[in-house]
């Protein structure tokens, strides 16, 4: 009869666990990969037999007809929010990061802000939706608008933004700062053109990221941009807006085959709006890690 050595069972022991835990962790990524996958097949599989290309082309008729209207107005809801929401989240990922300098009392001025914003970020979206149509389109009677759907989404992906920024800031490395204060940099000048440059990647990748979110959005848009089959305007206020959610959201529940055609196609387009951001935001970070690679 062999007799097993201690040092023989530990190593054995030491396998099983880490079996154990690449096997916990495999199955873990095809919780999160499995949905994803889940869902863009099941979107391409009811939208492509059905599909046609004048549906870029053609406006919306109800629960008919084209999707141009929607798609250009998504396209301008994303742009404003690029507008809006990106200006205020890198500032204030800018003043988190570089800003906010510890006090005496080891604590930093910016952490009420920042706990604002972390609490901004845990609101519902519906919650923020209908609190901008009580502020903003009834208290202030601009209407169901392009105005108020800017800023209430505006609010809700700020947080992501400053947080990506701030992130970002914070990993540019040391010796980059301190090498531009020994050149005499100001500290203007040396954010411009040596944090921000180098922390560049990492804030255009949440910026696209939290467009992503703005673009997916429903129940704010419902509240604030209400509906409509007309293409965008230049009116900010008084004028509603079409978009792809909403027809994602409502054909989908007609009770013709027409209107379920319409719901695919706008889910499909929304998709590939989605899909070309992430995978921008990749490319970015892949070409970033390559460079910094090859400068090492």
């Amino acid at each position: 009869m062999s007799i097993i050595s201690p040092s023989v069972q530990r190593t054995r022991a030491r396998r099983i666990r880490e079996t154990l835990f690449r096997a916990a962790a495999m199955a873990s990524l095809v919780f999160v990969v499995g949905p994803a996958l889940w869902l863009v097949i099941e979107v391409i599989v009811r939208a492509v037999p059905h599909w046609h290309w004048n549906v870029l082309t053609t406006v919306s008729q109800g629960t008919s007809g084209g999707l141009e209207n929607a798609v250009l107005g998504t396209l301008v809801i994303m742009l404003g929010v690029l507008i809006i929401a990106g200006t205020i989240g890198i500032l204030a990922g800018i003043h988190f990061a570089e800003l906010a300098r510890p006090r005496k009392n080891g604590k930093a001025s910016g952490a009420v802000l920042r706990t604002a914003t972390e609490v901004l970020s845990g609101f519902p979206s519906i919650v923020l939706g209908y609190v901008g149509y009580i502020a903003l389109c009834v208290g202030l009677h601009w209407g169901f608008s392009l105005l108020p759907a800017l800023l209430i989404l505006s609010l809700m992906v700020v947080p992501y933004i400053a947080k990506a920024t701030e992130s970002a800031i914070r990993q540019v490395p040391t010796n980059y700062r301190e090498g531009a204060e020994a050149l005499g940099m100001a500290p203007g000048y040396m954010l411009r053109r040596i944090v921000l440059k180098s922390a560049l990647p990492g804030i255009v990748t949440g910026v696209l990221i939290a467009l992503s979110i703005a673009g997916g959005e429903t129940a704010p848009l419902l509240y604030t941009a209400g509906i409509t089959n007309n293409l965008p305007s230049a009116s900010l206020i008084h004028q509603p807006i079409g978009y792809l959610t909403y027809y994602v959201w409502t054909d989908y529940n007609q009770p013709t085959n027409e209107a379920h055609y319409v719901s695919y196609d706008a889910a499909l387009i929304l998709l590939v709006m989605v899909l070309v951001l992430l995978v921008t935001s990749r490319i970015i970070v892949a070409r970033t890690q390559r460079h910094a690679e090859g400068n090492r």
